[in-house]
């Protein structure tokens, strides 16, 4: 039976959790809050959706050190903090998440499963828990989100469908992120891509759901599906995610095979070899400025 843990019941948490109820995804769906009345709530309400839609998930409310006996751990917590930055929103979280994320990773040290990584600074957090935690598969949602939305945003530049479209971005997600123009194409074939007109949607999108919802929610939990089927074994393909690579920590696409990762980043052109390097040297430097205890 696949056992899927939740921790962080926010508006991500809770979006997370009714896709992965709805879609059936594990047997047993385990949430953990801060506190017990809100899981609680959340795994209650969940449990109707389950029985009203016939999906074979069960929800229940548990603490920190029931997450050990999950097969995979969604961590989607937020610190309480006001973002007023301009530019690089998401690393604007850092000191604040930080903290939280290490707290978090000492409890589960030792665990044995699949992270996936939502809170940001996604990359920063990731390494974060898999240091403090000694976790060996813990994978950031990001690049993947980023990569999605920009097949969105191409196909609509082209008038063409976005399942035509095959191409990554990579790096940081944020304002550092690598679109891999070079090998970008179209059925198969290369294209021109309108790289200004891209990247400015890229960095706009985000906001602009963010103004009209809160917060962008449904995304990211598509994003969370789509890489828990790779990394429990379920689907076989690639994905761009957060991951270990080359003495960093930033996004890249991962083949996974029955469930076990190969990087397999696509040749690169100067400028995306420089631009990925620029990334890589940002995060490595942000991450070291993290404050209290990092190793």
């Amino acid at each position: 039976m696949t056992t899927l843990g939740i921790v962080g019941a926010g508006a991500v948490g809770q979006t997370l959790a009714t896709a992965v109820t709805s879609a059936g995804l594990s047997e047993s769906l385990l949430v953990n809050s801060r506190t017990g009345q809100q899981a609680q709530a959340l795994a209650d309400d969940l449990n109707d959706l389950a029985t009203a839609s016939g999906s074979g998930t069960r929800a229940t409310a548990g603490a920190l050190t029931d997450l050990f006996d999950c097969d995979a751990l969604v961590i989607t917590v937020r610190a309480s903090f006001t973002n007023n930055a301009s530019t690089d929103v998401r690393l604007a979280g850092a000191a604040a998440n930080a903290p939280v994320i290490r707290a978090l990773a000492a409890i589960l040290r030792g665990y044995q499963g699949t992270v996936v990584m939502v809170t940001n600074p996604v990359d920063l957090m990731s390494r974060l828990f898999a240091e403090f935690s000694g976790c060996s598969r813990v994978y950031g949602v990001g690049s993947n989100l980023d990569t999605a939305r920009y097949h969105l945003a191409l196909a609509r530049h082209l008038d063409v469908p976005a399942g035509a479209i095959s191409g990554h971005v990579i790096g940081e997600h944020g304002d550092n992120a690598v679109i891999c123009c070079s090998t970008t194409a179209v059925n198969g074939e290369p294209v021109q891509v309108p790289l200004k007109a891209v990247r400015d949607e890229l960095r706009a999108r985000p906001g602009r759901i963010s103004a009209g919802i809160g917060r962008t929610r449904s995304g990211p939990s598509g994003a969370v599906l789509h890489t828990l089927r790779l990394a429990l074994g379920h689907l076989d393909g690639t994905t761009e995610l957060t991951a270990e690579h080359n003495g960093g920590w930033y996004g890249i696409p991962l083949r996974f095979t029955a469930g076990q990762p190969i990087p397999c980043l696509p040749p690169l052109d100067q400028t995306e070899t420089r631009l990925l390097e620029a990334a890589a040297t940002k995060l490595r430097s942000a991450y070291q400025q993290l404050p209290e205890g990092t190793p």
